[in-house]
């Protein structure tokens, strides 16, 4: 089997059409999650009493967090739907499709009466919402990502992969501050009444802006090359799973890790800072401030990270990242436990260089994992499971464990097992067994010197 085309090709994407790429690649998935942290954000600060009030503040609390995991369950059925079409008609369309299920899902959340107003069908709404939310997200990430990463120059698959990979941190400050925003401005009663629903109605304007962005790109020249020689996947997922599944399997396991850490930090924290060093534990403005600390930090490292894979592995970097979790997981919270908020600032950038040894490669990484024709359907599945077994339920078993056992070393300890888990996965996973090429349907290479280092 020959090695797919480079892409220095003559007819390689120009550097401008790079950079617009780029550009929307970022920009969609920053506004995807933004929309998709609003909802973190208004879990911790305002859902419990809004749509599930109880003389238990944990009962409501739990059951807030409980519909915060739905979206992560309802994340593979649109990466399956969307990977299914990207992979059928192009990365383009569903981007696009996705970008709207996410806005209609949290527009309408921000118009949802709550339980005082409508009773039991305001949790059940909002659940409903919520699943449009986690379908609409489910099948972004892959699409942006394999976007980014077909249309790279060989040297840089890494870095342009961390673009879309950029959008989450960028979703997380963009999310606190504007809650923050509203905290400030309004009283307890205000925010409570209309201000905690501003957030989310100003979704509408963001996805009006990233969609006129994203309508001006053209769809992947991998996605075109397969059109252009006949060799589109007329049943994608079943080809997928008919000769990918170990991978399939293996790449979401390695996965479970980085989200782990992004939704530890960024949703439990906001309800967990009350268990913090007494008297009320930490104001809610200190710990959000913290949360955007920590969101910089992230932006920045998985920059580093994806430079540091492009010159020195995708795989090497990963199983640094994932080790330096294991390592750092008691200790991160022995400085939260202090209740400073120094300490929990440095906590929270070691941490989140940890997330960022792991993210930085991860696009470039799933992509490489899948030929051109099943790509989409391939890193959109990985990704998801990843997302639910480390992301989608770490703040419901934080709040579980802490309220089990009054301390956090057994959460420290779930993290630590996480970091565990993507580190020995890592070690078994063939990355670079197809290259993302931008000018050929890629086919099997071998086992390149990356997957050895």
């Amino acid at each position: 089997m020959s090695e797919s085309l480079s892409l220095d090709q003559p007819n390689q994407p120009s550097a401008q059409t790079r950079r617009k790429v780029l550009i929307a690649s970022l920009v969609g998935t920053s506004v995807e999650w933004y929309d998709f942290f609003i909802y973190g954000s208004a879990t911790a600060l305002i859902f419990a009493p809004q749509f599930f009030p109880s003389v238990d503040p944990l009962a409501g609390t739990l059951a807030a967090f409980a519909t915060f995991a739905v979206g992560f369950l309802a994340r593979p059925l649109g990466g399956i739907i969307m990977g299914h079409y990207g992979d059928r008609v192009g990365r383009k369309s569903m981007l696009v499709f996705s970008m709207l299920l996410m806005g209609i899902g949290t527009v309408a959340i921000g118009l949802l009466p709550n339980y005082a107003a409508i009773g039991m069908w305001a949790p059940v709404l909002l659940v409903f919402f919520r699943l449009i939310q986690g379908v609409g997200v489910g099948g972004e990430w892959g699409g942006a990502v394999l976007m980014a990463v077909e249309y790279s120059p060989a040297n840089r698959r890494a870095l342009y992969g961390a673009f879309p990979q950029m959008g989450l941190p960028i979703g997380i400050i963009g999310a606190n501050v504007v809650f923050m925003i509203m905290t400030n401005m309004l009283d307890k009663a205000a925010f409570a009444t209309w201000g905690w629903r501003v957030p989310f109605l100003f979704s509408a304007v963001l996805v009006m802006i990233a969609l006129y962005i994203r309508l001006k790109v053209e769809d992947s020249p991998a996605f075109k090359n397969i059109q252009r020689t006949e060799t589109v996947a007329k049943t994608p997922l079943l080809d997928l799973f008919k000769n990918h599944t170990g991978t399939v399997l293996l790449a979401g396991i390695v996965s479970i890790a980085p989200p782990a850490i992004g939704y530890m930090y960024s949703v439990w924290m906001l309800s967990h800072r009350v268990n913090l060093g007494g008297n009320g534990g930490i104001p809610q403005n200190v710990m959000l401030g913290l949360i955007l600390w920590g969101a910089v930090c992230h932006l920045v490292t998985v920059a580093l990270g994806a430079v540091l894979a492009d010159k020195f592995t995708q795989k090497k970097v990963f199983l640094y990242g994932a080790g330096l979790l294991a390592v750092f997981a008691f200790p991160f919270f022995w400085l939260v436990d202090s209740a400073n908020w120094l300490n929990i600032a440095i906590a929270f950038a070691v941490i989140l260089l940890a997330q960022s040894l792991m993210a930085g490669p991860q696009a470039a990484q799933i992509a490489e994992l899948f030929p051109a024709e099943v790509r989409y359907s391939g890193a959109s599945v990985a990704y998801q499971i990843g997302s639910i077994l480390g992301g989608g339920f770490m703040p419901l078993i934080a709040t579980g464990l802490f309220a089990a056992y009054h301390a956090s070393w057994p959460i420290a300890m779930y993290l630590l097992i996480m970091g565990v888990v993507s580190f020995a996965a890592m070690t078994f996973l063939k990355v670079g067994t197809y290259r993302a090429s931008s000018d050929a349907v890629s086919s099997p290479v071998a086992e390149s010197a990356e997957t050895a280092r």
